[in-house]
């Protein structure tokens, strides 16, 4: 049952996470989510078969087998737009990226709030600490510089133009990078992750 909440918790978080990337870059001019029919929380409109299933399963089993503790990490299938449509391309794509990752630690800070003050005990705050633990994983994880993930595109708005040779380097050899991080950086993210729990929750684990 606990797998089961896990999984909903992470596409509904997953789908928060696309919509707002939707809802800024609407607001910024650009309305290719709206037509597309992206603007919409109905997660099957969302899901990725690898980033929505596959890879989070992955991720879950693998950290139960270690530690006994499960973490979820991926994405949904990623919101469309045209920078073109922006009147700043760049620092547009750079808050439209950023908008994914800041809904997530906005639910988790909300959510962390009702735990610290107490309104919840029990069986309900174990459910909230899962909330908060899934948002701040989506959040870390996809702030990740690896293309295609969130943090790639924040880089890549933040890099002057004369390093746009760095942007082409990561994005020819982004499935290198991917695989690497995806063999190696998991305790990175964990301890990124568990040390924000801590930080938003008061408490010291999970």
């Amino acid at each position: 049952m606990e797998t089961v909440f896990y999984f909903l918790v992470f596409i509904f978080s997953a789908v928060i996470h696309e919509v707002s990337h939707g809802f800024v870059a609407k607001a910024l001019g650009d309305d290719t989510a709206e037509k597309e029919g992206r603007l919409t929380l109905n997660p099957i409109k969302h899901l990725d078969p690898i980033g929505s299933i596959l890879l989070p399963f992955v991720f879950y089993l693998t950290s139960k087998l270690a530690s006994g503790q499960g973490m979820i990490f991926g994405w949904a299938k990623p919101v469309p737009f045209n920078p073109y449509n922006l009147k700043n391309p760049k620092q547009g794509s750079l808050l439209i990226a950023l908008a994914g990752p800041l809904s997530n630690f906005f639910v988790a800070f909300c959510l962390s709030l009702v735990l610290r003050l107490g309104m919840v005990n029990g069986v309900l705050a174990e459910l909230f600490g899962i909330i908060v633990l899934i948002n701040l994983a989506l959040a870390v994880f996809n702030l990740m510089p690896i293309p295609p993930l969130d943090g790639s595109k924040v880089l890549f708005g933040l890099l002057p133009d004369s390093l746009a040779h760095v942007e082409d380097f990561l994005e020819r050899n982004s499935m290198i990078f991917f695989l690497m991080f995806f063999l190696w950086g998991g305790d990175l993210v964990y301890s990124i992750v568990f040390g924000l729990f801590s930080i938003f929750t008061g408490v010291g684990g999970y």
